[in-house]
């Protein structure tokens, strides 16, 4: 008896058209199915591994040169029309109202990349200012130290207020802006500044501090080990999930600082200031200062941001502010916030569109020809099981066989 191969033949195998090879419908779709679990599982952990790889540097280079050149068109057209406003004591002005801009936008890009945008700078920056209009005339140690430590007990309280409950950042800090705009709005007529203090023989060496600040922090936010520690309250997945106690440092390290650059700025605008400081919200001082941090390429969603860019932007707006205000243009602050929001806004798109690292390469399988095989082609392949051959070694003939 011979053995009929069809009878033993496996009638479970799977049919296998080469054009589903071709289609990646075979190995391909069990990838897919895989993944999906995967995805399901953890959706937060891969989120968090997608977005783990350098940034691309391309888009913030490519925008800090746009900002250098406005900066220069401004410097220009204050040039053309006044001539001694880079000439001293005009200089000096110019640079102090630069340093303390640049403060503010310094506090704000700070806490904007470490997720907690701090709403309340500018209120404390007025209120900083109104603070040394009263008490300026006991000297500037005596005036600074009881600002300074109630500005950081505020931030530390408003930081513990967030990573304990984990709320949002903006929330919790318009909370506090509000508690400052009422210290602000509790006088009923302006104040006369009655410090002695003149920054303008530092001045000089307060923007070149400013600058320095400004290069170094964004060269340390390009380290990626820097730039994710510092962002670890960037949503991923869900905005309400707990990032546990490692972003407690990043947290309230960014609110405490932000809060002195406010309480510095404050002092700066109030001494070398030649009115009295008259009472309001300092909101729009929040405005101006997070939309130059926006502008400066630092993104609204956390974590990103440029080199240069914090450098360049304040010094064209401050070469703004000055030539409007030299022109005669009667423009109002706030105004001027809503516009550099809205810029800042816009560039905050581009960052998170071309910025983000490059998608990591697919894995799927594919049927393409490498370049061991350059004729291969799936229609050529045949798969259909050769035809065996006839045995020669045939139990029925022979001396043994049936015939016999």
């Amino acid at each position: 008896m011979a053995y009929d191969e069809t009878t033993f033949r496996r009638t479970d195998e799977q049919p296998t058209d080469p054009a589903a090879y071709r289609a990646n419908t075979l190995a391909a779709t069990e990838q897919r199915r895989r993944a999906e679990e995967m995805d399901t599982a953890d959706t937060a952990d891969v989120a968090r591994r997608a977005d783990d790889g350098r940034d691309r540097l391309g888009i913030h280079l490519g925008w800090e040169v746009v900002l250098l050149l406005a900066a220069g068109a401004f410097g220009f057209l204050l040039w053309q029309l006044d001539r001694d406003a880079f000439q001293r004591p005009a200089l000096d002005a110019l640079l102090i109202t630069g340093a303390a801009i640049g403060l503010l936008t310094l506090g704000a890009g700070l806490t904007l990349r470490a997720g907690v945008p701090n709403l309340a700078i500018g209120p404390i920056a007025l209120g900083a200012s109104l603070h040394y209009a009263e008490q300026g005339d006991l000297g500037l140690v005596k005036a600074a130290v009881p600002a300074l430590i109630i500005a950081a007990a505020g931030a530390l309280l408003v930081g513990l207020l967030i990573v304990v409950l984990h709320v949002p950042g903006w929330a919790a800090t318009l909370a506090a802006a509000l508690g400052v705009i009422v210290y602000d709005q509790l006088r009923v007529a302006p104040e006369v500044v009655q410090g002695r203090y003149d920054p303008t023989n530092q001045a000089f060496f307060l923007f070149g501090g400013f600058a320095l600040l400004a290069v170094l922090g964004g060269a340390l936010g390009t380290v990626t080990p820097v730039r994710r520690w510092l962002g670890g309250m960037r949503p991923t997945d869900d905005p309400a999930r707990r990032r546990g106690v490692v972003v407690a440092l990043p947290v309230i390290g960014s609110l405490l600082l932000s809060s002195v650059f406010a309480v510095a700025a404050g002092f700066l605008i109030a001494a070398q200031s030649a009115t009295p400081i008259a009472p309001g919200t300092g909101l729009e001082w929040t405005g101006i200062a997070l939309g130059l941090a926006m502008l400066a390429g630092t993104s609204a969603f956390g974590r990103r941001g440029g080199m240069f860019g914090t450098l360049f932007a304040v010094a064209a707006f401050t070469l703004y502010l000055d030539w409007s205000n030299r022109k005669g243009l009667d423009i109002a602050l706030f105004a001027t916030a809503a516009c550099v929001l809205g810029g800042g806004l816009i560039v905050t798109r581009l960052v998170e569109s071309f910025g983000r690292p490059l998608p990591p390469a697919g894995d799927d399988w594919n049927a393409a020809p490498t370049t061991a095989a350059t004729n291969w082609t799936p229609d050529l392949e045949s798969w259909t099981p050769a035809a065996t051959a006839n045995r020669t070694d045939r139990w029925d003939d022979g001396p043994w066989g049936s015939s016999r």
